[in-house]
């Protein structure tokens, strides 16, 4: 915690620092000045996602010295919650948040920058997207959309679902309805389930009347506020098909070239904030809200059998191979992902796995 506060604290001085510099600002544009609307896959003051899009928004304001002002719009506010990606790529809007996964209609290979299934961790996805070449496949693969994208968000692993039935063998997911989205659900539908794609704002009344019978959202915190716990008995963990869910920011590019530099860093420097300071609020939030459902009498907390994370694995490394064989960006993206996991994996068995096993 230490270490991501002396991170969230170096990246706010960061922006006061900007605003320091910007302030003078040149002939051409110290006087000038930015309206901006910004659409987001997330329900109306959703906390941590939307608040944390929210805090973000007040950031760049503030460093900018006012000069660029962001107008938020939830998730159906102005446009549809999973039309995010097409409003900021025509310009409709100029800033949009969400889950790059929610864009493979659009290209397939854009799930690689929110997770893949038995995946990479939140340390190991930031490690490969700053500094592992991934954030230059993700902004090269977006530029056909006039898009800029930039990592703003993750919520670590995440539970693997509510559920209305036990889930002891494989067979128990055939003819099962579940919100869950990605090459998760794409799994799912080879156990012979039959994956659903909604948006938060629709999974609680689904769950409740029975159009799904199991969901996936986030982990204790969020899918509390929702109301999970009131629709489903058998709450499943790990999370195994988002081990380290990246959340992002994306810019339209006309709109993002037409800042002075200075605001384009601004933009830069609090998303990168935003993406260490929710991860930190998750971690605290999601502890809190587990010691709370673990006294709850109505509420089972399971673990996946082996077996059935077994099966799901072998279907996971299917998709994979067949995604890469039929789409060369997704194949060039996933040489650079395999080969970043294989190395970072290495490191996270002797440092961090090695440690949680002495300390447990």
């Amino acid at each position: 915690m230490k270490r991501r506060d002396i991170l969230t604290g170096a990246g706010a001085l960061a922006l006061s620092s900007c605003a320091g510099e910007q302030s003078a600002g040149t002939p051409d544009t110290a006087g000038q000045r930015y309206e901006w609307k910004m659409v987001t896959t997330w329900p109306p003051g959703f906390p941590g996602m939307q608040t944390g899009v929210q805090r973000m928004v007040e950031q760049i304001e503030r460093a900018s010295g006012g000069r660029l002002k962001i107008r938020i719009y939830a998730g159906g506010e102005l446009v549809p919650a999973l039309e995010v990606f097409d409003a900021v790529s025509r310009g409709s809007v100029e800033m949009g948040h969400g889950a790059a996964y929610y864009w493979k209609g659009k290209a397939e290979a854009t799930q690689y920058f929110t997770t893949i299934p038995f995946g990479m961790t939140v340390l190991e996805m930031n490690g490969w997207l700053f500094y592992g070449g991934g954030l230059e496949l993700y902004r090269e693969l977006y530029a056909d959309f006039n898009l800029v994208p930039f990592p703003a968000g993750n919520t670590g692993v995440p539970m693997g679902g509510w559920f209305n039935r036990e889930i002891n063998t494989i067979e128990d997911l055939k003819g099962l309805r579940m919100r869950i989205p990605g090459i998760g659900g794409e799994a799912l539908a080879r156990a012979g389930g039959a994956p659903v794609t909604l948006p938060a704002a629709e999974v609680f009344t689904s769950l409740q009347t029975g159009v799904i019978d199991a969901s996936e959202w986030v982990g204790p915190y969020n899918d509390q506020v929702l109301g999970l716990q009131e629709t489903a008995r058998y709450y499943y963990y790990p999370g195994w098909h988002e081990p380290g869910p990246t959340l992002e920011c994306i810019v339209n590019k006309d709109a993002l070239d037409s800042l002075p530099d200075d605001l384009r860093t601004i933009v830069e420097l609090a998303a990168s904030a935003l993406n260490e300071s929710m991860m930190a609020e998750y971690s605290a939030r999601n502890a809190a809200a587990l010691a709370e459902l673990e006294q709850n009498p109505e509420v089972e907390i399971r673990r996946f059998p082996d077996e059935v994370l077994d099966a799901l694995r072998g279907y996971v490394d299917e998709i994979i191979a067949e995604l890469v064989a039929r789409d060369p960006r997704a194949a060039k993206i996933n040489t650079s992902f395999q080969a970043y996991k294989a190395k970072a994996q290495r490191w996270t068995d002797i440092s961090e796995k090695a440690f949680l096993n002495t300390r447990n």
